[in-house]
């Protein structure tokens, strides 16, 4: 297998691996994505256990420098994703 896979590269292996058509793996795959963009964007956790997690962080709001001018800014706070590997996954890499 290739050392990376893009998204087509992804959904191809897939519908090798199944028998599925390309068409419905990608259809699968954009809804995977989108549940779990939704589900995360509105602060919920999606666990696949022993695979991966995706959930919302949040960084407080804190003093920053610009490094073009050494000026003392103030940088607010933002919400990010949290992406933790699980036992498998972290089992198959090794």
């Amino acid at each position: 297998m290739a050392e990376s896979l893009n998204k087509s590269e992804l959904v191809a292996a897939i519908a090798s691996e199944t028998g599925l058509t390309q068409t419905a793996v990608a259809g699968v795959v954009d809804a995977f994505f989108g549940v779990v963009s939704k589900t995360v964007a509105g602060g919920g956790k999606v666990a696949i256990p022993g695979w991966v997690s995706f959930e919302q962080s949040s960084r407080a709001a804190r003093t920053g420098r610009n490094p073009a001018t050494g000026e003392t800014i103030q940088i607010a706070a933002s919400k990010g994703v949290k992406i933790s590997a699980g036992s498998k996954l972290k089992a198959a890499v090794k």
